[in-house]
This record gives structure tokens, sequence and C-alpha cells, in this order.
């Protein structure tokens, strides 16, 4: 999509709002749609029971703001948005709220939301339709996150709380009532294996995607191979057994086109070192000191790491600590640290956070989303604008839906999004120079037009000119190789289209 669709996203929006100014269910909806356009991008968590998803929001926050065991506040979706003050605040179907009482304890589990005890604003007794969750978090100021419920829940009412966030209405029904906006702009879907279930669910979230406006491909969806450090068993080199594993999910899902890259992460590692206390630190000093075999011995098991009858220089209750916040993997991976030369708290957490994998999940999340933020907060308002205008035909409105369609299929940036995925598989026969060019134009380092050509930002836009029309006579001829198989033709293709959007871009 071109720069400024969030602008003609709200012209078109405005137009549709004013033709049915005498239409209260279109017109709140298409407010809606207004109202999302100037608020952060909205990335929801997904994925199956027990998945990971509040550490893994805990851990890309930095904070402990989500509860982690399996309390009645897992079983609702939560959105979690930049405020001023911390506060939580239940909502009901009908618009009542209610404030809810936070409890911190101890341990890992050490947020929870009380929500046996709720006084709503209005009398009679309410069901929770939603949390919202403000906290004054720099993470939260461009990005809203919405925790959702386990999809494989044994509730069946519970999984369908996340599936109508996502993938709203019922899919060909264009009866108004079925109109709905989607709860997010892109998902970060959390897989501890790849099974049918998630494949459908996934299905459902392209589906969503598409719409009434027959636009193919999903919403921008990351996959995160979670709890990445007990696939290994917790072992030392568990992450290197994951990324195999996140390879092959990775190669399955870009294949269908449901995902745009895979990434493995240890969530609690990540948590628990951007929260990483001097007594742990010394503790694992401690650790350190203990011959490597009779550590070894003790770390076969949390269970036995933590019983009082093994002799080692930290107590039995501190030891249980570590096991629950850091996880077996995480303590072999800190003592080894500072075995090989960490000295003080402050590297070793460094050091732990970027062998969880949350960097590279944030680098990911930042050129894939939060770099093209208002492609798919425009995607997402305008999707729904074609269901408005579709539901209401003969409206005074219907004159704007071929601009909308056709802004819908320029879907330029999802290609990029997917074949920056497919960068990540090492799928493409190409020289390695050509692999890092190609890696740069379709904005993986970034989106601006100097990051996408690798020059100095301080280039001449004569100079990044003559860049970009080199660039498009390059990846053309690349294409047009006698030998190049279908995906580099295609992948070629789809440099050069990104090139031909800087000449654009320049020109404008």
């Amino acid at each position: 999509m071109a720069p400024g669709i969030v602008a003609e996203a709200h012209q078109l929006v405005g137009a549709a709002r004013q033709a049915f100014a005498g239409e209260p269910r279109p017109r709140a909806l298409l407010a809606d749609c207004a109202r999302r356009l100037d608020q952060p991008l909205r990335v929801a968590l997904a994925g199956s029971l027990k998945a990971g998803k509040s550490t893994l929001l805990n851990s890309l926050v930095g904070q402990d703001i989500a509860p982690t065991d399996a309390t009645e506040c897992t079983r609702v979706v939560t959105w979690y948005r930049y405020g001023s003050t911390p506060s939580v605040t239940a909502h009901a179907p009908d618009g009542a709220r209610a404030n809810v009482v936070v409890r911190r304890g101890s341990g890992a589990h050490g947020l929870t939301f009380e929500l046996d005890r709720l006084t709503w604003d209005a009398p009679a007794p309410r069901e929770v339709d939603h949390l919202e969750v403000e906290w004054p978090s720099a993470a939260l100021a461009h990005t809203t996150i919405i925790d959702t419920p386990g999809t494989s829940s044994l509730s069946r009412e519970v999984s369908q709380r996340t599936a109508r966030l996502l993938t709203p209405g019922e899919a060909g029904v264009d009866i108004p009532e079925n109109i709905a906006i989607p709860g997010a702009d892109a998902v970060v879907y959390l897989l501890r294996r790849l099974d049918a279930a998630d494949i459908r669910f996934l299905e459902q979230i392209g589906a969503g995607a598409a719409g009434d406006s027959g636009v193919s491909g999903p919403l921008g969806v990351v996959g995160v191979v979670s709890r990445a450090d007990e696939i290994g068993a917790g072992r030392i080199d568990a992450l290197h057994s994951a990324r195999d594993v996140a390879v092959r999910f990775a190669g399955e899902l870009e294949r269908t086109g449901l995902c745009q890259a895979v990434i493995p992460v240890a969530g609690l590692l990540a948590f628990a070192a951007a929260t990483l206390r001097q007594q742990e630190f010394a503790a694992f000093e401690a650790l350190a000191g203990v011959p490597v075999d009779e550590l070894s011995a003790a770390l076969l098991s949390a269970d036995r790491f933590a019983r009082a009858d093994i002799a080692l220089p930290v107590s039995p209750e501190l030891r249980a600590q570590l096991a629950e916040r850091f996880g077996m993997f995480g303590i072999r991976m800190a003592v080894t640290l500072i075995r090989l030369g960490v000295r003080d708290s402050a590297t070793l957490a460094a050091e732990l956070t970027s062998r969880s994998g949350v960097d590279e999940l944030r680098s990911v999340l930042d050129v894939q989303f939060g770099q093209r933020a208002d492609q798919l907060k425009a995607h997402s308002a305008l999707t729904v604008l074609a269901r408005v205008l579709s539901a209401y035909p003969g409206a005074a409105a219907e004159q704007l839906l071929p601009r909308v369609r056709t802004l819908l299929a320029d879907v330029h940036g999802f290609a990029e999004l997917r074949l920056l995925g497919r960068l990540r598989t090492d799928e493409l026969t190409l020289p390695a120079d050509d692999l890092a060019e190609l890696h740069r134009l379709i904005g993986g380092s970034g989106v601006a037009p100097h990051l996408r050509l690798g020059l100095p930002i301080d280039t001449s836009p004569e100079q990044q000119h003559a860049h970009a029309v080199a660039a498009v006579r390059k990846w053309r001829a690349r294409a047009k190789h006698p030998l190049a198989d279908q995906l580099t033709i295609t992948a070629c293709l789809t440099v050069a289209r990104s090139a031909e959007g800087i000449l654009d871009l320049l020109s404008s």
C-alpha cells in the first residue's frame, strides 16, 4: 500500500459515515474504524492452552503485568494499553465497568486479578466480557497487546472468545448483524507443536483477513516456538533444537501463506533476565563454583535441584525460586556464562536475554509489524469498510467500494512480509551479497528509502533515485534469467516492485 494509506482510509471512512448518517449500525461500525486508525497498532498473542502467551507478554514488556497462573483471568481476553498510572478494569458485554483488585504475591506467579468480587457501576450481576489493563510501559506506547485465552481450551466458550476477536462474524455471511471489526491488526501465534488445530486456526485468521474484499493472504502473522527451552529438555543446547523445529514449522507455514516468520523463544528465561535480581546473580556465582559433575547431578530435575538434602551453597528456598523463574535451561546457561567470565548482573541479564530469543523476536516484530503499522491498521479498517458497503447495497456510499477494493488488492507489503519469512529458511539460491541486498530492499532492515537502498540517511534524493533505478533494472533482469526457478523469479519480481515503490515515493 502506498504512503498515506491511513489518510486515504480516513477519507473513505469519513465519506461512508456521512452517507450512512441515518443508519445507526453501520455508522457505529465506521466510527470504530475511524478511531482504530488513530490508535496504536493492535497485536494479539494467540495459541493453544498453556502455550506461554502471558509469559511472553511479560518478557516483551519487561515487567510483570500479566498473570501467568491458571486463574479465571486467563480465560478472558485482556487488552494491555499504555496508561500514565496502572489500572485494571473489567468490562461487561452491555458496557458496564468494574475496577479490578490486583493482588501481587511472590515467585513466578506473582500477579493475580481478583474477578470474584467485582462491584459494577450498574446494578445486577454481570459476566466479564474482557479486561483492560493500563500500564506506564514504553513498550505499550505504540502497540496495544491483546492476551487471548487458549484456542484449545476444554471450554468451547473460552476458545470462542479468541476466535471472535480474530475472526469475527461468519465467513461468507454478509448480513449486517455479522459485520464486526477484527480485534487485532496483527497476530503473534505461539506454537508448541504444529498440529491440525493450529493449521485450522491460522487458516481462519487468513480467511478473516480476506473478508468480503476478496483479498488473499493472512493478516500479519509471526509464529513463535514458545517455551523453546523445553524442546531440548532444558539442556544447554535447547535453543539450537528449538531453532531446527522453528525452521521446519516456518517451511510448512510459509508454503501455505499462513505465517511470515517463526522464531524460537524461551519466554520464561527472557522475563527472568529482564527482572534479574542481585540475590539471584549472587546465587548463580556461588553455583558456578560447584564442581561441574556435582552440579550436573543436582540439575537433573527441578525437584532434585530444590531438595534440602542436596548440598549446594544456595538455600533450598532460593534454589526453588531459581528453578521457577529461570527453568533448568536458564540456570545452566547462567552458570555457564559466569564460568566463561561474566562478572556482573547487568552483563548476565543482557547475555541471557540475547540467548532467550526475545531480542530476535522484537526485531522481527518491529520490521514486520511496527514499521508497517499504518498498512496493517488501514487493512483492518478498509476490510470492515468493504464489508459494510457490501452489506448495504444501494446505499449512497456504494460508489466508494471500487476504490476500497483497489486499495485492498494492493497487497505488495504482505508479499514483502512473506518473502522476509522465506529468507529465514534459506530457501532462495542466490549469492550472499544478492540475498543481503534483497533483504534490505524489501524492508528487512527498515522501510525508509535510504535503509532499503543501504545508503546513509543524508544521501541526496537524486542519488537515491539513481540507486533505485539500478535496483529495478537488476532485479527485473534477474527474474528473466533462463535458469531461475519459480521461487527465485517470484522473489526477484517482488524486490523489483519494492524498488519501484521507492521510486514512486521519491517522486511524490
